[in-house]
C-alpha cells in the first residue's frame, strides 16, 4: 500500500481533531437560513434562463453567432445544474428547507444516472470509504483508469491517457455505468444477474436523458434539427469536460492519498474527518470557478462537511485550514490548472511498467514514490444497493 499520514497524530489528537471539525460543523448548521435559501434560489433560477436561452437560440442554430451562443448558453446551464444545483441538493445540502423543488428524494438532474444510482455509489459508497482502496470505486479510476499502485500493471495500461480522456468526454455516462462495476462483470466476479437492478435504472434514466436532448428538442426544432442534435452533443461534451476536470483536481492529483481496508477497520468519526483532509485536495480559481464547480473547488470541506450547503465552504475553509495547520496535518491547495496537471502526470506515469527506470526520471510524468511494492487490491464485497427505499435512506450517511 502506499504511503499515507494516518499514523501521523496520535489517537488523541485525532479525537482532538475531530471534535473541532464537530464544533465548526454545528455552527454552521445552527447558522443556516434565509442567505442561504436566497442562495441556492438564486441560483436556480439563473440555470433556469440559461437553459431557455440556450435551447431558444439553438432553433436559430442555422445561424452561427445563435448556435454557439445556444450552446454556450446551454453548457452553462448543464454545469450549473449538475455543480451547484444537482449535485448538492443530492447531498440533502437544502433538506431543511422543505421545499419539494430542493429535496434530495426527489431531484432530478440534467444527466444520465439515475439519482437513487448517485445517491448509492456516491452519498454512500465514496463518502464513507473515501480512497480506501478495494472499498471506494473513484478511489481506483472508477475501474477504468490506473491511478495506484494496487493496480497491477499490465500491458493495457499503456492506454491510460486515452482511458482517462474518453472517461472525461463521455463523463456522464461513465458515471451512469459506474454501479454495474462493468470491470468485474469483464473479469468474472461479477455477474449479469448482480447488475441486473443496476441496468435497469440505467436505462431508465439514460433513455429518458438521449430522448429528451437527441430526439424530442431537435424534433421541436423542425428544419433545424440537426444543429440542435449537434448542439445538445457539444454541449453535454463541454458539461462532462468540466465536470470530470473538477472531479479530477479533488481526487487524484499526486498529493491526496490512499488507504487500505485493514488500516480503516476501526476507524473512530474522527478518524474519518482525518481521512477525509488526508485523501482530498482544493483548488483555487475565484468566485466563478467555485459556482461553475458546485464549489467542490473546497472538496477538502465538501469530503469533511457532505451535508452541509456548498455555499459554505469558502467559510468554513479558513477554519479547516488554520486547524489542519496547528495539527500539522498537510492541506492540499493549488491552482486548478496545477492539480490538472498534477493529475495527469499521475495518469501518465501510471501507464508505464512499475520496474521501468525511466518512470522516476521524465519529468513531465513526476515521480513516484512508494512505502513498498504494489500489491493487489483486495477483493471486498459491499453492502449492494438492492431496494430504492434502501438508497433513499443512504442521502447524507457520511455526513
Amino acid at each position: 500500500m502506499s504511503a499515507n499520514d494516518l499514523k501521523k497524530l496520535s489517537p488523541e489528537q485525532i479525537e482532538a481533531f475531530g471534535k473541532e471539525m464537530d464544533a465548526l460543523r454545528a455552527r454552521v448548521v445552527a447558522d443556516l437560513g434565509e442567505r442561504d435559501a436566497e442562495y441556492i434560489r438564486g441560483v436556480v433560477t439563473l440555470q433556469k434562463k440559461l437553459e431557455v436561452a440556450g435551447r431558444g437560440l439553438l432553433f436559430f442554430g442555422f445561424l452561427p453567432p445563435a448556435w454557439l451562443g445556444g450552446v454556450a448558453a446551454l453548457s452553462l446551464s448543464k454545469i450549473i445544474d449538475n455543480m451547484e444545483i444537482g449535485h448538492n441538493v443530492m447531498h440533502g445540502q437544502y433538506d431543511w428547507m422543505q421545499d419539494p423543488a430542493l429535496t434530495s428524494k426527489n431531484f432530478e438532474w440534467d444527466n444520465t444516472i439515475h439519482g437513487d444510482s448517485w445517491l448509492y455509489t456516491h452519498n454512500y459508497i465514496h463518502h464513507t470509504f473515501t480512497n480506501v482502496v478495494g472499498k471506494d470505486h473513484d478511489a481506483t479510476g472508477y475501474g477504468v483508469m490506473r491511478v495506484t499502485d494496487e493496480t497491477p500493471w499490465h500491458p493495457i495500461w499503456l492506454l491510460n491517457p486515452v482511458f482517462a480522456a474518453l472517461l472525461q468526454t463521455f463523463f456522464q455516462w461513465g458515471t451512469a455505468l459506474q454501479e454495474l462495476e462493468s470491470e468485474k462483470i469483464i473479469s468474472g466476479e461479477k455477474s449479469w444477474a448482480d447488475a441486473k437492478e443496476g441496468f435497469a435504472r440505467f436505462r431508465d434514466k439514460a433513455g429518458k436523458q438521449a430522448l429528451k436532448d437527441y430526439v424530442i428538442f431537435p424534433l421541436l426544432s423542425g428544419p433545424g434539427a440537426p444543429f440542435t442534435f449537434a448542439g445538445n452533443a457539444v454541449a453535454n461534451i463541454v458539461r462532462n469536460l468540466w465536470a470530470s476536470s473538477v472531479i479530477f483536481c479533488g481526487h487524484f492529483p499526486e498529493e491526496v492519498q490512499t488507504f487500505s481496508i485493514e488500516e480503516t477497520q476501526d476507524e473512530s468519526h474522527a478518524g474519518w474527518y482525518y481521512r477525509q483532509v488526508l485523501g482530498s485536495a482544493n483548488f483555487t480559481g475565484g468566485q466563478w470557478v467555485n459556482v461553475l464547480s458546485g464549489n467542490l473547488s473546497y472538496q477538502i470541506e465538501h469530503h469533511l462537511f457532505p451535508d452541509i450547503p456548498a455555499f459554505r465552504y469558502a467559510e468554513m475553509a479558513v477554519e479547516v485550514r488554520e486547524i489542519c495547520d496547528r495539527y500539522g496535518i498537510d492541506y492540499h491547495e493549488a491552482s486548478m490548472a496545477r492539480q490538472l496537471g498534477s493529475v495527469w502526470k499521475k495518469i501518465f506515469r501510471y501507464s508505464l511498467p512499475d520496474e521501468l527506470p525511466l518512470v522516476n526520471k521524465l519529468p513531465f510524468i513526476g515521480k513516484r514514490t512508494k512505502a513498498n511494492a504494489p500489491a493487489a487490491v483486495q477483493n471486498t464485497t459491499v453492502t449492494p444497493l438492492s431496494t430504492v427505499e434502501r438508497n433513499k435512506e443512504l442521502v447524507g450517511a457520511a455526513s
